[in-house]
């Protein structure tokens, strides 16, 4: 599906693309935590596991950005486990701190959604340069290894490295220059969020393209938006 304000007919140069919600999705972390601890002797409700995680993960993501180092990225793992153990029933701390972060890895798994390999594959050998620009901490970097996707793409920006966060233009910037382009490249930008991907395509100056799963936002003014990445190629459009 793309909405009326179809995207044009040639496609740019560059696409900078979100990571999160338009690459790739966190895979059942309710599920996740509730089996990470039960190995552990701790049961928790599903409802329980969906509070201490929503309480962590809200956390997590506010703070992230400051997360561009490994010392750094430490810290916030250790602040997010101590979030997380504070929202969930007094006796899961039983297990300990130790063990309740390593529960918290075991729970949160992310994965590519189903077209996004092909989809990334068929872009580059179109001759397109693909950049990930998105509000996150280094662990990106290990993320986009393990779902098979830093190999798809040219480079990868994160907001805790540049010491910026969308939707401040200077991103898009500095990720054109990562791929070898300038002010004269032509660029989309792709992403899930209105707020930060919109607003980010806005003050760039560049088309923005919003990938709407769950069609949650329907038609916007002068934006084309796409249920999946595949509304990107020239057959799904």
């Amino acid at each position: 599906m793309t909405s009326a304000n179809a995207l044009p007919a040639e496609l740019p140069e560059i696409i900078s693309l979100d990571a999160l919600g338009t690459l790739i999705e966190v895979v059942d972390p309710v599920g996740g935590l509730v089996e990470a601890l039960a190995t552990r002797g701790v049961t928790v409700s599903a409802e329980e596991a969906s509070q201490g995680l929503a309480a962590e993960m809200s956390y997590y993501r506010a703070n992230s950005p400051l997360a561009g180092s490994e010392q750094a990225l430490d810290l916030l793992r250790d602040r997010s486990t101590e979030v997380l153990t504070e929202a969930l029933p007094p006796s899961a701390s039983v297990i300990g701190f130790e063990q309740m972060r390593e529960a918290l890895g075991e729970a949160v798994r992310f994965a590519p959604f189903p077209e996004v390999h092909s989809v990334l594959d068929r872009l580059r050998a179109e001759g397109l340069r693909l950049v990930i620009v998105s509000n996150w901490d280094i662990s990106l970097h290990d993320v986009l290894d393990e779902t098979g996707l830093r190999e798809r793409v040219d480079a990868v920006v994160t907001s805790a490295e540049e010491g910026l966060a969308k939707p401040d233009p200077a991103l898009i910037r500095r990720a054109v220059r990562r791929v070898g382009g300038d002010s004269e490249s032509t660029l989309w930008h792709v992403g899930d969020d209105p707020a930060s991907d919109l607003e980010l395509a806005r003050a760039a100056g560049v088309p923005g393209v919003l990938i709407d799963r769950y069609q949650q936002y329907g038609d916007l003014a002068d934006v084309a938006v796409l249920d999946s990445l595949s509304g990107l190629l020239a057959d799904g459009r």
